[in-house]
């Protein structure tokens, strides 16, 4: 990707989300990193708006700030699409698609945890963003007659983004993103590398 950076930010598109089959776990058996299916996309992305969770906490001492701690507890919104599609509906609602091609919802239905996939556009390139464990509510049913003029009725899926065992809660791509991770980005929940760069210098002569 080339170094320009971003003024401003508009739009939504790609939205993609990828399902949580199952998680790795340590030797206790406790939940680690996650086991993502298919990435899949979910079409007619119409706005997406999430608010950061949790609030910085003070900690006083000697007469003033002595430590300041931070809450991060992931993200609260809602995504806004044309229609929820059949795949997201089963895979992730919990919905039942019957012998008779009927989709069922019952009340014992649950859902499933999934990353998040989406890209805003900007004068410059498009920020790729990820929310690695999502989970979303059953959008209301919502119509009209119809009048002089058509108004579509979209579907609204709440979201709540929290942090995986690891303390992931979310990506996105900069300036500084690498060609091959940014074209890349919708094949797969993009894998944090934190490791220490290595430099090498040559020996004068």
């Amino acid at each position: 990707m080339a170094n320009k950076r971003n003024k401003v930010k508009f739009g939504l598109s790609n939205v993609h989300w990828a399902k949580i089959t199952q998680w790795g776990a340590d030797a206790d058996g406790t939940p680690t990193v996650p086991v993502y299916g298919e990435s899949m996309r979910l079409p007619g992305a119409v706005s997406l708006s999430i608010d950061a969770n949790g609030e910085n906490e003070n900690f006083y001492a000697d007469d003033s700030v002595y430590y300041v701690i931070n809450n991060n507890s992931g993200y609260e919104g809602d995504l806004e699409v044309a229609l929820v599609t059949t795949e997201f509906a089963t895979e992730i609602l919990g919905e039942i698609l019957d012998n008779n091609g009927v989709l069922v919802e019952k009340n014992t239905a649950e859902p499933s945890q999934f990353a998040l996939m989406f890209e805003f556009s900007g004068d410059k390139h498009k920020i790729r963003h990820v929310l690695y464990c999502c989970t979303a509510s059953r959008p209301a049913t919502e119509g009209q007659t119809k009048e002089d003029s058509t108004e579509v009725k979209t579907e609204t899926l709440t979201l709540t983004a929290s942090a995986l065992p690891t303390g992931l809660v979310k990506a996105k791509t900069c300036e500084a993103t690498d060609e091959s991770t940014y074209n890349n980005w919708y094949k797969m929940p993009y894998n944090p590398d934190t490791t220490a760069k290595t430099t090498t210098t040559k020996a004068s002569s």
